[in-house]
């Protein structure tokens, strides 16, 4: 695969959908039940031997694709959160991001969906096409942490699983904001170098974004 930044761009993707794509513990097509928010207060994020949580909550661990990573925003919390939450504003600060909307309405909350497109590069396996995302949200906790999942599909690409944690901890010089993601499927367990690589790189792109645009608004 050419390694033009378009093409590496664009590869995130591929990535950061699946952030959101996804989840392991459901059908391509469902939602999460198993992680719905509880009737008592969640508990603040963690960060446990196994990964990032929300609400008790994380990726799958023994998914053979996932990543970590995290930076320190030097903004205000309010503003890094609300850009993050503030889901159909994506396309205006991610460039890989095409349309994005909410499928329901109100302030985002467990149980909240959206719908958002992005392009998948051309691989050795799968065409290039645009997927379709339907993202909803398993936890969120305000100003702390979030947990999404749900299906993404193109023309001859489909992702099956993927789970994306958040979090989002005051820290001396602004704010440590953590992710992690871990993707299942057919297509991209075909190469698990490849697609690690892949996930790796929408996930630092998408922190340089926020950081870049939290930061810009201070």
């Amino acid at each position: 695969m050419p390694n033009s930044p378009l093409r590496h761009r664009t590869t995130q993707v591929l990535i950061t959908l699946a952030a959101t794509a996804a989840l392991t513990t459901v059908t391509a097509c469902g939602s999460d039940t198993s992680a719905t928010e509880p009737s008592h207060p969640m508990p603040a994020a963690q960060t446990s031997p196994a990964g990032l949580t929300c609400g008790g909550q994380g990726i799958d661990a023994k998914a053979p694709i996932h990543y970590r990573t995290e930076t320190v925003i030097n903004a205000p919390l309010d503003t890094i959160w609300n850009l993050q939450t503030d889901v159909e504003r994506w396309p205006s600060w991610q460039q890989p991001v095409l349309t994005n909307k909410r499928l329901d309405s109100g302030p985002l909350q467990a149980g909240s969906p959206f719908q958002w497109t992005t392009p998948a590069p051309a691989t050795a396996t799968t065409p290039a096409t645009t997927l379709t995302i339907t993202s909803t949200v398993q936890q969120l906790a305000h100003n702390s942490c979030i947990r999404w999942s749900g299906p993404a599909v193109g023309d001859g690409l489909h992702i099956e699983g993927g789970i994306h944690v958040w979090t989002f901890t005051k820290v001396d010089g602004g704010v440590l904001v953590r992710t992690e993601e871990n993707w299942n499927g057919t297509q991209v367990e075909a190469d698990v170098p490849t697609s690690t690589a892949f996930l790796g790189a929408g996930l630092e792109a998408w922190l340089k974004d926020l950081k870049a645009t939290a930061e810009a608004k201070r």
